[in-house]
């Protein structure tokens, strides 16, 4: 539920103010700016865009299978409140441990998602496990449930 408001003069409709939340994620910059920092520390190297629902996307490169799979971190509005989802491309339609969405399951059910201890580096940490879970099914047919991400 977004206030705008009009700006008037002399009578005539001169421009419009609307929350920045309208064009840009609800994410507290502060926040972005202490794990953008922590993600270079580590040499993550990224690609940072806003998806048509303006939600922050974060792109890694990852491997798995063989070959270069990319990495996908979705911040929703309200992270880090709001679990991040994590995709990667590309991999088997049939691959398991995925939501409907075609997210990884890597924090079992999202209750696990803690936002005072977890961060993008750490949902990165858990997608590279998966990917390594992914290669291993991938071969043998069977992921291995002594090493589940949850």
């Amino acid at each position: 539920n977004h206030e705008a408001f009009i700006i008037e003069r002399k009578g005539q409709q001169m421009a419009c103010l609307v929350p920045l939340s309208v064009f840009m994620p609800d994410i507290q910059p502060a926040r972005l700016a202490r794990e953008f920092e922590a993600l270079d520390i580590e040499s993550e190297e990224r690609r940072v865009s806003i998806t048509g629902e303006n939600e922050l996307e974060l792109q890694f490169r990852g491997e798995g299978a063989g070959r270069d799979v990319a990495l996908t971190v979705r911040l929703p509005h309200g992270y880090p409140n709001a679990g991040p989802k994590v995709f990667a491309d590309p991999i088997a339609d049939n691959s398991p441990h995925r939501w409907q969405d075609g997210s990884l399951c890597i924090f079992g059910a999202m209750e696990i998602w803690n936002p005072g201890k977890h961060d993008v580096s750490h949902a990165l940490r858990l997608a590279r496990q998966w990917l390594s879970q992914y290669e291993a099914w991938r071969q043998s047919g069977r992921w291995n449930k002594e090493e589940d991400n949850a």
